[in-house]
């Protein structure tokens, strides 16, 4: 599909309110030409009394004055439509945003994993900002553009045949000229999209990792492959951006070419036409004049789109790859009726595997977790535990096999009732910028349902081993809290984003390995609490360490190619599973195990 197709696609978009106000801009760009071409008629009369014996100074003011009215109210039509233009534009753009945006949360996974963070934040942004630019200006130059131009040919269609085929000439170089330039630079702002990408990846890759990258003293490194991107970037934009600087004398060259053209054709005709005729001819040659630099100021307007163009049909490409993904999560409309009691978990002969990867991440596994129970996930690095949680909150959807909670399969459940059925702690803990309350709260307003009292936070606070630090804090729940939390450490963090789980009361917790930065104390404090305050809630546990899951109901263990290498309790597991006693052993001694 090509860049002009990509264009009409998206614009199908445009609601009717906004149709409107093109319409009214299609009505007061042609009013504001229709006044632009009637002033050269007045100024032939002008030229006119002032060859004419016994010119009055009347005969030289009406047709200036109505030549100053008719500037004034061309200059207002151009502000009105100038004032839709941008209305239009931002509207849209603001509306495109939205939908970008909502499209983007409706992407599962595997759906964000088509396209780069950077990307997807320079598809939302950038390429939205061009196309806006794009609206404002082309509504105003393509439709003004061609009205321009039929309508000054329409003018000159009966004037002599010379000067219209100079001003044919003219045209048909200008095409060819804008040709060769759009040829050049479309394929080059193409890659200009791309090398934005690249370079905002390395400049988010850079700030995210500044202390690594200090720590190892690799500035120079980062330095290094920052400069190729911004210098691939600046070339690449040089290129373009020089090819069409060409325009610009280009089109000066045809519009000064014409002109001559014309007023050569014409003194060769008023040197050869009867002394009667050369008053007329001479008039007429003006009145030619004038029209034809419209018309070519018509294609010069419309060199400004072809400016853009290039640009903007790549940004709209870009937009339209992300509105185009059809999200792989398709959500029920209705939640059947629970039949199993609240927090019941079941995995029938479950297998999963990423796109159009070979082998399973997981591999025919299955168990079912009784309310209240505690269930861990172990194994080695890549064997599949994180992708058993996202299979239960359905990140992904499995491959074969069935997940159920409460004896509904995950793919009846309605977005919202699947969710708030789980209370989900990451491993790399999220924290958003705002306070300690509106992270522990997060999710819940007065539009939703009830915010969550003082004391429902500080029992979840509580129940995280949080509450400590908090309280420490001049405006505890009130504190600031940066963006990604940055000034809380790791394990404050953690504890937080655990606190804001619990704080949801779910049927079931999810915690991905989510007491990696604690230490031994109070990673001992946080199960104890939730093993105390939480005891009708089903706990799906994936750790490394094997003093976080001893004390499970259920433990799973996976080896490194996804199967299931063993279920039991610790005590079971110790005894008879080697790929679990070998991580026990490598963590614990014998004494400590028992």
């Amino acid at each position: 599909m090509n860049g002009v197709t990509l264009l009409f696609k998206i614009l199908k978009r445009l609601t009717k309110k906004e149709w409107t106000m093109i319409v009214i801009s299609v009505f007061f760009i042609a009013a504001q030409v229709g006044l632009e071409l009637e002033i050269p008629a007045y100024m032939t009369k002008i030229t006119t009394a002032l060859e004419t014996t016994g010119t009055t100074a009347a005969d030289i003011l009406t047709p200036g004055s109505i030549m100053l009215l008719l500037s004034v109210l061309s200059m207002l039509a151009a502000i009105i439509v100038g004032f839709f233009a941008a209305r239009v534009a931002a509207s849209f753009a603001a509306e495109l945003r939205g939908d970008v945006y909502d499209q983007v949360m409706d992407y599962s996974a595997e759906d964000i994993s088509h396209f780069s963070v950077p990307s997807l934040l320079t598809r939302s942004t950038n390429d939205i900002t061009q196309l806006q630019q794009f609206i404002a200006m082309g509504l105003q130059v393509i439709i003004k553009a061609p009205i321009t131009a039929v309508w000054a040919i329409a003018k000159i269609a009966n004037q002599n045949w010379q000067w219209t085929l100079a001003t044919g000439i003219a045209v048909v170089v200008l095409i060819i000229m804008l040709t060769i330039i759009l040829t050049l630079v479309q394929p080059r702002f193409k890659l200009v999209q791309s090398l934005t990408d690249r370079l905002n990846a390395i400049t988010r890759e850079n700030l995210n990792g500044l202390k690594v990258v200090r720590a190892y003293n690799a500035e120079e490194y980062q330095n290094q492959k920052f400069a190729t991107a911004n210098a691939n970037l600046t070339n690449t934009n040089l290129f373009a951006n020089r090819v069409l600087a060409l325009m610009n004398p280009g089109m000066t060259l045809i519009s000064n070419g014409l002109t001559l053209a014309i007023y050569a054709i014409g003194a060769i005709l008023i040197s050869a036409a009867a002394q009667a005729a050369k008053l007329t001819l001479f008039s007429n040659m003006i009145v030619f004049s004038t029209y034809a630099m419209q018309v070519i100021t018509a294609f010069l307007l419309l060199s400004i789109i072809f400016i853009l163009l290039p640009r903007v049909t790549v940004s709209v490409g870009r937009i339209n790859e992300v509105l185009d993904v059809k999200p792989s999560i398709a959500y029920g409309s209705k939640t059947p009726e629970a039949s199993k009691p609240a927090g019941t978990i079941e995995f029938k002969d479950v297998s999963f595997h990423f796109g159009d990867a070979k082998e399973d991440a997981v591999k025919h596994l299955s168990f079912t977790a009784q309310p209240g129970q505690t269930i861990a996930l172990i194994g080695s690095t890549g064997s599949g535990k994180s992708t058993v949680l996202n299979l239960l909150d359905r990140q992904y959807d499995v491959s074969e096999g069935q997940v159920l909670i409460d004896g509904v399969d995950v793919k009846q459940y309605t977005e919202q009732d699947l969710n708030n059925k789980i209370g989900y702690a990451p491993q790399k803990a999220v924290l958003f910028s705002g306070t300690i309350r509106s992270n522990i709260d997060f999710g819940n307003s007065p539009e939703m349902q009830q915010p969550l009292s003082d004391l429902e936070i500080t029992d979840a606070l509580d129940t995280a081993a949080a509450l400590d630090f908090v309280e420490q804090e001049p405006q505890q729940l009130d504190a600031k809290v940066a963006q990604h939390g940055d000034n809380f450490s790791g394990g404050q963090k953690q504890r937080l984003a655990i606190a804001r789980a619990v704080a949801r009361k779910p049927e079931i917790l999810m915690f991905d390995d989510s007491f990696s930065a604690l230490d031994y104390e109070t990673d001992q404090k946080v199960r104890g609490k939730l093993s105390s305050k939480n005891k009708g809630t089903t706990k799906v546990i994936v750790a490394q360490r094997i003093s976080a899951i001893m004390d499970a109901d259920q433990i799973i263990v996976l080896d490194d190619t996804g199967n299931v290498a063993g279920i039991g309790t610790h005590q079971e597991l110790l005894k008879k599973n080697n790929v679990y006693q070998e991580i026990a052993y490598s963590q614990l001694s014998k004494e400590e195990l028992a």
